[in-house]
């Protein structure tokens, strides 16, 4: 049986997991998002983004943060388990929830090498950008996978 608890993290030890894989020359990438029903578009995304660096760190919008952005009827599954079945992708390194709108306060804990998006946000809009820069840091963004959605899923469960 696997154990994935210890890539479901807090904000304390993944900060102290980041300073050790940088001792040892890894970069750390971050992305984040609401991965509420995992489709290709996410896996897709997520690879690319593991591509960009050596530890992939993914940011999750915990219960209440997803119902401010998405709705009332949002998420769809609970927190825990989008962050297990995250956990569970042998490309994600780390999984962190966290509570804000926004995992600006996470970006400026963890200081990743590299800051990823999907292609809908421009560079100067994504959250944490401008912090991301100000230390050499780099702030990319990933072509995002045509025709998926977790909006579509849950539309075409709901109309048959």
């Amino acid at each position: 049986m696997f154990d994935l608890s210890d890539k479901i993290t807090s904000a304390n030890t993944l900060k102290r997991t980041c300073f050790r894989w940088r001792f040892f020359g890894e970069k750390i990438v971050f992305t984040n998002g609401c991965f509420d029903i995992i489709h290709q578009g996410h896996i897709n995304y997520l690879i690319e983004a593991k591509k960009m660096g050596g530890k992939l760190v993914v940011g999750l919008n915990s219960d209440s943060s997803v119902q401010k952005i998405k709705g009332n009827n949002r998420p769809i599954q609970d927190e825990n388990s989008r962050a297990k079945i995250l956990a569970s992708l042998g490309f994600v390194d780390a999984v962190i929830l966290f509570k804000e709108q926004t995992p600006q306060k996470l970006i400026q804990n963890i200081r990743p090498d590299i800051l990823i998006k999907g292609s809908d946000y421009l560079v100067n809009e994504i959250k944490g950008s401008e912090f991301v820069l100000s230390y050499g840091g780099t702030v990319k963004t990933i072509e995002l996978t045509s025709n998926y959605s977790t909006s579509k899923i849950i539309k075409k469960i709901k109309t048959g």
